[in-house]
């Protein structure tokens, strides 16, 4: 049985011999070394495709384990994430290094010219550098996860996909936004999604210092109350903020439980306010100024100013 399987070796080594002479002198032409090994167009060719193997290999095996094997597990959405990029650049990584042994190459060999990459990387390459860095700490520490609402910049979306250089953030507007993971580390990020996804929102209403403020507080919270999304714990509180030139500042403050719904709350909420308000009859007073004139000139300067 070994000698058959010697045979077989040897039968493959000997099959670019019935290849035309010019075509076989082009795949066996030595490019150069690298730790003793000739490096030729064939050896390229060869290199080239078992790389892209073992890309396709370790997105496809990935896929199938999260699709497959960890929906049978309760875990988040985030970690399925986490445990598909790891298996993914795991058996990339296994695949490179048996590629380069398959092509002659020995990986000891390459430790100096890996060194020599990674000062290039560090002197060149540094954001790409930052980034990959920061991608991994993504992935680790889950400040960031799939299907979380963040807020980086005046970027308002929901993560759907991390990757090592860069995360993808879909809008409100459903457009993609395409941020380094660098931006996640050195900027300051607002995720509506981490921990405990309560939120309170407060909304800010001026009343008229001729209405009863008993009225005015009830007509908040029963404005409050309408809308079935805000959380009775804790509950709805009014609160009057400040003595304004021409109102009362009051602020409604209630919880809800979902943060991505809080824009769509609050607009359900002032309508609400608006309803009630005219029912109560209690008046949103417009902003008064008070205008003193003293001669004609006063009066122009002042009107340019308004």
């Amino acid at each position: 049985m070994p000698q058959e399987k010697i045979q077989l070796i040897t039968d493959t080594t000997t099959f670019t011999d019935s290849l035309p002479a010019p075509i076989f002198h082009f795949f066996n032409m030595e490019l150069f070394q690298i730790s003793g090994a000739s490096i030729s167009p064939g050896t390229i060719i060869v290199f080239g495709g078992l790389f892209a193997l073992t890309i396709f290999l370790g997105k496809f095996i990935s896929r199938v384990l999260v699709s497959k094997i960890l929906k049978q597990f309760e875990l988040t959405t985030g970690t399925r994430h986490v445990i598909e990029r790891i298996t993914q650049y795991a058996i990339i990584a296994i695949g490179l290094m048996i590629t380069f042994q398959v092509i002659g190459i020995d990986l000891s060999g390459l430790a100096m010219i890996f060194g020599m990459l990674g000062i290039g990387i560090g002197l060149g390459l540094q954001d790409l550098t930052s980034n990959i860095t920061a991608g991994t700490l993504l992935l680790f520490t889950h400040p960031i996860k799939i299907g979380d609402r963040v807020t980086i910049g005046d970027t308002e979306g929901d993560v759907i996909e991390i990757n090592l250089r860069a995360t993808t953030i879909q809008s409100l507007n459903n457009i993609s936004y395409i941020v380094p993971n660098s931006d996640f580390i050195s900027s300051t990020v607002i995720n509506w999604s981490h921990g405990d996804p309560k939120i309170r929102l407060d909304i800010s209403v001026g009343v008229s210092y001729n209405s009863d403020v008993d009225k005015v507080r009830q007509g908040l919270l029963s404005a409050a109350a309408s809308e079935k999304k805000v959380l009775s714990d804790p509950a709805p509180e009014v609160l009057l903020r400040n003595f304004g030139d021409s109102a009362w500042d009051m602020e409604l403050r209630v919880w809800i439980k979902n943060p991505k719904e809080y824009r769509v709350i609050q607009s359900n909420i002032n309508f609400a306010i608006v309803a009630i308000f005219r029912e109560l009859d209690i008046e949103i007073p417009f902003p008064q100024r008070d205008v003193h004139i003293h001669n004609g000139n006063t009066v122009q300067q002042t009107i340019a100013k308004q």
